[in-house]
């Protein structure tokens, strides 16, 4: 029986690791890539009798990533598989602020995981599994502020841009990929917004409003619609697309 294979970034908490619970549950062989292993996931397959890789690793330094990622599909047996999916969910966030009031060490880390990794692990999954029968997806994590700027999260911003564009590019030479914007959910990421200092990230105060006011969504549930969203029949012929949208 023809299998599906997911590759899944950032799998150590938040969405990425219930994107990753959700395909374990359903019996998927996943592969899944951050800077810890997740004791969850390594249960949850137990129970399942699912098959899971985890990779310890550090996106930040993400070539060496890519060609470990590229050499291990060349040595799958590709007749296995009906579809491979790569999804790229890992990113960091600054803390809240102009771009000078954060470490230049800070800010290459960030660019790297939420940018450079994207693209070498997309290149490394395309190249690795390019003699394929199977049906190949990238889903791309986005967010509205790569479609909208806002104060205090530059860095974001423009890695987010980055990737919506980086998808729009790849959709042209024939990769079928979708960026997608997941809402706004309750993560670690999210606490560190609305925790940031208002004299230097005005929209505080929204991002506290978010949590006090329930509108949340939560990482199992998120992961629900992502997952919905990358199994779609038309999926890539909308490369820009949200959720809440969908």
């Amino acid at each position: 029986m023809a299998e599906q294979l997911f590759i899944v970034t950032g799998t150590s908490r938040g969405m990425g690791e219930a994107i990753a619970h959700h395909l374990l549950q359903q019996g998927h062989l996943v592969l899944g890539i951050a800077r810890q292993q997740s004791t969850a996931l390594s249960i949850a397959a137990r129970n399942r009798g699912a098959e899971l890789m985890q990779w310890q690793a550090d996106l930040s330094q993400p070539l060496a990533v890519a060609v470990r990622m590229r050499e291990w599909l060349q040595g799958l047996d590709a007749s296995r598989f009906e579809r491979i999916h790569l999804i790229n969910n890992a990113a960091l966030v600054n803390t809240p602020g102009p771009v000078e009031t954060c470490p230049l060490e800070a800010l290459s880390g960030t660019v790297r995981v939420g940018l450079e990794a994207v693209l070498l692990l997309s290149a490394a999954f395309l190249q690795g599994s390019q003699d394929w029968a199977a049906e190949r997806r990238i889903l791309n994590i986005s967010s509205g502020l790569g479609r909208r700027a806002m104060a205090g999260a530059a860095p974001y911003c423009a890695i987010k841009a980055g990737l919506d564009n980086l998808s729009k590019a790849m959709a042209l030479d024939g990769c079928k990929v979708v960026a997608l914007a997941p809402g706004v959910i309750d993560t670690e990421m999210q606490a560190q917004l609305r925790g940031g200092d208002p004299a230097l990230f005005p929209e505080q105060a929204k991002f506290a409003a978010f949590k006090k006011d329930g509108l949340l969504d939560s990482p199992a549930s998120a992961a629900q619609k992502v997952l919905r969203y990358l199994a779609r029949q038309d999926f890539g012929a909308q490369v820009l697309a949200d959720v809440r949208e969908a």
